[in-house]
């Protein structure tokens, strides 16, 4: 027997929903005289008067699917495209937020495209690349990371993204885990969450440079691994694996056959040390066998608008990317493509000239936000990103009186009073962090971090 008590609550909450739906009917109801002029694109409702209530049925049968409520914004292109609506606004606010090179496509590279237009090579070529680009892409895995592939091992995309989501969605099913060290580039965590896999996130510390170590990757695997995914450089802590780290973590996959593994190298070219690029696929054949080495054109050759993303992997992997592309987007831009054939098979001197400016103001910045009290930056090896810590600055207080408790009030703060953009930590993975970009010319760096030393000082 239910007691008064609960009698009384049911009673009140049955009472409140039917109040509540009454409410709802009156208000639609009297509304039914205020029209609303419904005009579609194609001017199907031309002119066709649709009631409130009519509207109101029709966006509420409009549902999204859970697999994209489960998926977030890119919070990097979130504050990019937030520094050039403030532009926009005719605010000066200088953008350290989206991860591009400043430097433009190089000539021979853009009239490669240009001629292709004019040659008439803009229709349809096989779904993951042309053979042609294909026969590219092996002959650079070979001379330059001493990889054997054949033409049917390679995957040609729309960018190193697509590549990594298209096999990603391949090889993942509902429950699998896949580890990702953190902190990641967020487009990872989201892959793998509209996948249905359970992303298995992975800290790295600072005093590891933020590299995953072979200790910490074994605690971390499970009879539910399926995957990992490594970057190499890393963004955002701009942090490379030495060959030996690379095997130490090699050795502790030999013993787990079942575990694929996805490397981005689309940093490969960014390295400042006098240490030579490795990539986790050379260390072992056994390796090399169920590993997707992924590669692009955006960063080292400055193609980022092109989407032109590629990848050399095993076969049946390979196979099944292409399946899913076909379906999708089909191929890759022809044009994109005889771009980038240009760009593999000819010289590449501009980027080390790139690179020097890189380590120029890569040592600016580094050596600039090291002398602000409550940060301490590290010297990251490649990529052109720094990735410096910011809890010192959590506690002190804002000239209008509020309290810095986080990575994203501290950048939030730096924004509104400096109008400068950072890229909080938290959306890498790793709180009391955030990123700078320092791709971007060397006087408004400059600038831009004595904004930021500026708005810090007057923190108590």
């Amino acid at each position: 027997m239910l007691g008064k008590k609960v009698k009384s609550r049911i009673f009140f909450l049955v009472f409140s929903l039917v109040l509540f739906a009454s409410i709802i009917f009156v208000i639609l109801r009297s509304l039914e005289e205020n029209v609303v002029y419904f005009l579609s694109p194609t001017e199907i409702y031309d002119n066709e008067k649709i009631s409130f209530s009519q509207l109101f049925n029709i966006l509420m049968t409009v549902s999204l699917s859970d697999r994209i409520s489960r998926l977030q914004t890119s919070k990097t292109i979130e504050i990019s495209d937030l520094a050039r609506n403030l532009l926009s606004e005719g605010r000066n606010v200088i953008s350290l937020s989206q991860g591009e090179p400043d430097f433009e496509t190089p000539d021979h590279i853009k009239e490669a495209g240009i001629n292709a237009i004019k040659e008439g090579f803009t229709r349809y070529s096989n779904v993951d690349g042309m053979p042609l680009l294909k026969k590219a892409i092996c002959k650079k895995f070979l001379n330059e990371n001493n990889l054997k592939y054949e033409v049917s091992e390679i995957s040609v995309g729309n960018g190193c993204k697509q590549i990594i989501f298209n096999a990603l969605m391949s090889i993942i099913n509902p429950g699998d885990e896949v580890i990702i060290p953190a902190p990641y580039w967020g487009s990872y965590k989201e892959m793998v969450n509209f996948a249905e896999g359970i992303p298995k996130i992975v800290n790295c510390s600072f005093s590891d440079d933020f590299k995953l170590t072979a200790k910490t990757l074994e605690s971390a695997i499970n009879e539910s691994t399926r995957c990992l995914i490594i970057n190499n450089p890393t963004n955002p802590s701009g942090s490379v694996y030495s060959l030996e780290e690379l095997k130490s973590i090699s050795d502790i996959l030999i013993k787990h056959p079942k575990i694929l593994i996805i490397t981005d190298d689309i940093y490969e070219y960014l390295i400042y040390s006098k240490n030579k690029f490795h990539t986790i696929a050379e260390t072992n054949v056994n390796i090399k066998m169920r590993t997707l080495t992924c590669n692009g054109m955006s960063k080292g050759f400055c193609m980022t608008g092109w989407r032109l993303g590629y990848a050399g992997g095993p076969k049946h992997l390979i196979d099944a990317m292409s399946k899913l592309q076909s379906q999708s987007t089909s191929n890759a831009s022809t044009i994109s493509q005889y771009a980038a054939l240009e760009a593999l098979n000819a010289k590449r001197d501009f980027i080390n000239e790139q690179k020097k400016s890189y380590i120029k103001r890569r040592n600016l910045t580094v050596s600039f936000l090291n002398k602000i009290d409550g940060i301490t930056c590290n010297n990251p090896e490649g990529t052109f990103y720094v990735f410096p810590s910011c809890d010192g600055l959590y506690g002190k207080k804002t000239p209008d009186g509020k309290i810095l408790q986080n990575d994203i009030d501290v950048c939030k703060y730096i924004l509104e009073t400096a109008e400068v953009t950072l890229v909080p930590g938290t959306a890498f993975g790793m709180i009391n962090f955030f990123r700078i970009c320092y791709a971007i010319d060397e006087k408004i760096l400059l600038e831009a971090l004595k904004r930021i030393l500026t708005v810090i000082n007057k923190l108590k």
